[in-house]
């Protein structure tokens, strides 16, 4: 009897082991920081009695170079669209099928029409961001809505900078009347020496540590995705965010699946759940920022959708780009950011 109830028992746990335990029941994403409700995860991992590993970065080049180098692992990642576009073109991730996403009706076909994989062949839209500055409203005097407020000597030491080398070179572009994008080797050359004065000012290029910084009053003034500095707001009404006058970048970051994916059929669960109107609105209100989820939206409150540091006012859209690879004028960007990183 002591051997059945031993072998019963081994049974048992073997079984255990397989429906919970085991790595084809994990499922590995890697995403930017505080960018999805710890509850809608844990709703996920109890429906399909798994387990969520979730690992961060804080850019996207971050994320390029470690699975460039061969890190594997991950189901699923969040890039923005144009690294997600050049993921794509080097056969790093996977085209997407549609049949296995009954919610991708939700997505707002003409929002993406403006992306850069408007036939979501090989990502599919989760939220669409955009970068501006966040302040101290009490530490912070005579603030203007501008990229020149990484030009003030009187808060050098208490400002930073994102460490992404498109948004802080782009905004460096945007404050000399230039567009994001541009490839013109003249044009990057003044954004280059623009950011290496503002260099001077700032204690780091960084993300998450700014946030947290800007939170304790370490920092005064940071350049900050627009639902991070609202998730910040939230916590601490001294604090504000503007978008500048001279234009920002409107990116879109999405759900990509990883060529190397081990767990393919739960990254797709995974995806059509964070779909579902509900899950969305949920992640909404939790990351301050807007999903074209068109079921989703029509839960969401009129103050939000209608917040300018949510839903951007056509004004600022106009003055904006959205961010785009460069195909072989990435390398311009890099080499750039090289010579900004290494200068004194």
């Amino acid at each position: 009897m002591k051997k059945v109830l031993l072998a019963a028992a081994a049974a048992a746990l073997s079984l255990l082991i397989i429906s919970c335990g085991s790595k084809k029941n994990e499922l590995h994403v890697y995403n930017w920081a505080d960018y999805m409700n710890p509850a809608v995860i844990e709703k996920f991992e109890k429906e399909y009695n798994c387990k969520v590993v979730m690992n961060y970065f804080d850019s996207n080049e971050a994320l390029y170079a470690k699975l460039k180098a061969g890190a594997s692992g991950y189901d699923i990642l969040f890039p923005t669209s144009y690294m997600s576009k050049l993921m794509f073109e080097q056969k790093m991730i996977q085209p997407i099928d549609h049949s296995k996403l009954k919610n991708l009706k939700n997505i707002d076909t003409k929002f993406i029409q403006k992306g850069l994989d408007p036939e979501m062949k090989y990502s599919v839209p989760y939220m669409m961001t955009f970068t501006g500055i966040a302040y101290n409203t009490k530490k912070v005097k005579n603030f203007r809505a501008s990229w020149s407020m990484f030009d003030r000597a009187d808060l050098a030491g208490r400002m930073t900078l994102l460490n992404d080398l498109r948004e802080v070179i782009g905004a460096a572009l945007k404050f000399n009347g230039y567009e994001y994008n541009s490839i013109d080797d003249k044009e990057l050359e003044t954004a280059m020496n623009t950011v290496i004065k503002w260099k001077k000012n700032i204690a780091k290029f960084d993300v998450d540590e700014a946030k947290r910084g800007l939170s304790s009053g370490e920092f005064f003034l940071i350049q900050v995705y627009n639902g991070d500095a609202l998730q910040l707001i939230s916590e601490n009404p001294d604090l504000a965010f503007a978008t500048p006058a001279e234009g920002t970048t409107l990116s879109q970051d999405d759900f990509v699946i990883p060529v190397t994916a081990k767990n393919t059929d739960l990254a797709y669960k995974f995806i059509d759940f964070m779909l579902n109107p509900e899950n969305s609105k949920t992640n909404m209100e939790f990351v301050y920022y807007l999903s074209p989820n068109i079921p989703a939206q029509k839960l969401m409150s009129e103050e939000f959708l209608t917040d300018p540091a949510i839903n951007p006012p056509k004004a600022v859209l106009d003055k904006s780009d959205f961010l785009k690879d460069l195909g072989e004028n990435n390398s311009k960007y890099s080499v750039t950011w090289d010579k900004i990183k290494s200068s004194n």
